[in-house]
Order: structure tokens, then C-alpha cells, then sequence
């Protein structure tokens, strides 16, 4: 491209909500109309909980605080494939820092990163003196979330993504980079792995994508250790009855849409029962309610509830997840992640699989939830990473 091009410009991006749609959400919350109690447990996310989240919305919440957390740690946007890009950029002051890529999936959003930047980026001396390991972390809001642009075409699917992830860490300097990912983060790096395995030098998934090898029979089956079929069964069971959100997702986005971007507290139940079911204990595991009330607020400001969806459409097929996977790779699983597979399953298609850990708590969103082990799982994962 020409230098000076404006279509490659990277630029500060600095939040500022309208007062007016704040006070629009508000007036929302204070008519919102909800259904009547569920007459059994398993029909959804309980009454009383999605009343008193409203109330908290309305009355504590605070998303200049939000604003003010995601302006100090650099925002910035760039058009790559005549698509406006948001993303995080916070630079380690360290002379040693690696660049690493973090990529949300949905539920989520750049939320997922603000509670383990300090630890990434300016970690200090462990408890024996040496310098931990620091990192530069970008990390962008998938198109059709927060504060990247939605897509106006079809096309923007995992692979066309991961293209763009290459090119933006073109775009900010970083040839070779290290990469995680959880949830569409995890099928987004696995892809970017697959089709830059040059840019890679190590990548890290808390949800790695590893369907059931060829030739995997029932006697292999049997042979699995009690926790990988316990894991297997659990799978199942999320399938038969946690997957319903995925099959209106992929097959009716938009019909979804006008509910989502219609009522904030349709938007917040949707996004508030994930956090409820995919985490490792009571109420949200050890996600602090702001924060999923943060999450939340991205999502309705940006009118991202069809928009996000679509990735879903775009995406399910599974085009391309049989592919082998060539590139360091690393592995952390926790317990409350609805998809874990075995072991087994995993090296078949992570060929070159060089950390494996099973943790003892925790879930689907796990930076948020269990951030010190997130952080620690990152630096062990990443320091068996080749040049």
C-alpha cells in the first residue's frame, strides 16, 4: 500500500457515550417488563435474579468508570478489509516483552482483559527475584462486537477474522507474535495458527477446538481415564440441553436482534445466564457482578445483539476444524468450561501440543474469573514458546 494511506492509519480511540443514551438505557430499566416466574428451575435464568440485576444496572452501575478504565489503557481503531477494528494496545515497559494477541469470544468483550493487563504487562520480580515475564497485549473486539464495526456483508467468518488478526499485528510492528483465545477467541486462534503458522511462535486456548479423531472407536472410548469420559458426558449434556442460544444464533440472528437490541433487560438475561452457567460456583463464580454488568453495557451501547449473533451464522459449520494444528500449543483446561475433550483428542489435532494443565477451579471466562491463574497458566504456557 502507499505510505501515508489513510485506510492503514491506526488511531487513538477515545469513549464517550452520550449522556443521552445512558439516560435513555434508564428510562429503559425503570419500564422494563418482565415475564412471570418460571414454573420449573431448568427453563432459564430465575426471576428474582434478572430483577434484582436491573435494579443494579439502573441504580449502581457506573460506566464512566468503564469508559475512564478502557481510555487509560489505549484504545485505538484501524480499517483492515474496509472494516473499522477496536482494540486494546498496552505496551509493556519492559525491553523484553513479547507481543501477544487476546481474542474474546461471546459472550464477551475487551472486558475479559482489563483485570490481568497489570500482570501481563508490568508483572515485577516472582517470589525467587527473577523478572517475570511481560507481554504487549493487543487485544480487538471481534467485527459486529463492542466497539468494532458490523459488518454490512456476509463473509466475516473465523477464518477471515484471523486473516485480519494477522494483519493488524502486521499493522502495529509485531511479525511474530504469541496468541490466545477462549470460545470464538479459541477458533480465531486456532485459525490464525493454521493459516499463519509463520506469524505464530506459540498459542495458548482455554477451549481447544478437537473433534473426535478418525478412527476413534468405542473401545478407545472405554479406554479413557473416569475424568476425560466424565467430560465427555458433561459435553453432552450441554449439547442436549445449554446449546439453545447457539442454534437461534446461527440459524435466525437477526429475528434474535429486535428483541436484544430492543430491551436491555432481554440483552442482559441473555448474556447474564452464561455467565451463571459457564462458571465455577454460585451466582457468577468469581466474575464480580460489575463486571458482567460492564460486559453487558458494551453490548447494548453498541447495539451488538444481532450483529454478534451473526458470527454464529457465519461460523457454525465448522469449516476447517479438522485441520491440523502445526504451531507450539498450549492448553489450559478449567472445570466449569462446557467443552473439554480429551487429551488424546487434543494432541491428535494440536500436533505439537507443549503444555497441558488441568485446573482446579474455574470456568468458561476465566480472566475474569480465577485472573491470577489465568495469568500464571499464560506465563508457563508461553515461556516453552520458540523464538
Amino acid at each position: 500500500m502507499p505510505a501515508g494511506d489513510p485506510s492503514v492509519e491506526v488511531v487513538p480511540f477515545v469513549l464517550d457515550v452520550p449522556d443521552e443514551q445512558l439516560l435513555d438505557l434508564q428510562e429503559r430499566l425503570r419500564r422494563v417488563r418482565l415475564p412471570e416466574p418460571a414454573t420449573d428451575p431448568s427453563q432459564g435464568l430465575g426471576l428474582d435474579a434478572v430483577t434484582e440485576l436491573c435494579r443494579a444496572w439502573l441504580e449502581e452501575h457506573d460506566w464512566r468508570r468503564v469508559e475512564d478504565e478502557l481510555n487509560r489503557r489505549g484504545g485505538f481503531r484501524t480499517a483492515i478489509d474496509g472494516l473499522g477494528v477496536h482494540f486494546l494496545h498496552v505496551r509493556s515497559p519492559r525491553s523484553d516483552a513479547r507481543p501477544l494477541l487476546i481474542t474474546h469470544g461471546w459472550p464477551g468483550s475487551v472486558v475479559e482483559v482489563l483485570d490481568v493487563l497489570d500482570a501481563l504487562t508490568d508483572p515485577g520480580d516472582g517470589p525467587d527475584g527473577t523478572a517475570l515475564p511481560a507481554f504487549h497485549v493487543v487485544a480487538p473486539s471481534l467485527p459486529g462486537y463492542g466497539f468494532s464495526d458490523k459488518p454490512t456483508g456476509p463473509g466475516w467468518g473465523v477464518e477471515r477474522i484471523a486473516d485480519a488478526w494477522a494483519e493488524l499485528m502486521t499493522r502495529l510492528g509485531y511479525d511474530r507474535f504469541l496468541a490466545q483465545g477462549g470460545d470464538w477467541g479459541a477458533m480465531i486462534t486456532t485459525s490464525l495458527a493454521v493459516r499463519h503458522p509463520d506469524r505464530v511462535a506459540m498459542m495458548h486456548t482455554t477451549m481447544p477446538i478437537a473433534p473426535r479423531p478418525q478412527g476413534f472407536d468405542d473401545a478407545a472410548l472405554a479406554a479413557l481415564d473416569e475424568t476425560e469420559q466424565r467430560w465427555l458426558a458433561e459435553s453432552a449434556e450441554f449439547r442436549r440441553v445449554g446449546s439453545g442460544y447457539s442454534g437461534q444464533q446461527r440459524t435466525r440472528p437477526q429475528t434474535l436482534g429486535y428483541g436484544l437490541v430492543d430491551s436491555p433487560a432481554g440483552q442482559l438475561a441473555w448474556i447474564a445466564e452464561k455467565f451463571v452457567a459457564w462458571t465455577d460456583g454460585d451466582g457468577f463464580g468469581g466474575v464480580p457482578r460489575d463486571r458482567v454488568l460492564d460486559d453487558v453495557t458494551i453490548y447494548w451501547l453498541t447495539a451488538s445483539g444481532a450483529s454478534s449473533a451473526r458470527l454464529y451464522w457465519e461460523s457454525f459449520s465448522g469449516a476447517g476444524a479438522q485441520l491440523p494444528v502445526t504451531v507450539p500449543s498450549a492448553v489450559s483446561l478449567f472445570p466449569a468450561e462446557m467443552m473439554k475433550p480429551p487429551r488424546s483428542w487434543v494432541e491428535d489435532r494440536y500436533t505439537d501440543l507443549r503444555y497441558w494443565n488441568v485446573l482446579p477451579t474455574g470456568g468458561h471466562f476465566a480472566s475474569l474469573e480465577v485472573p491470577g491463574d489465568f495469568v500464571d497458566e499464560l506465563r508457563s504456557a508461553f515461556a516453552l514458546a520458540r523464538p
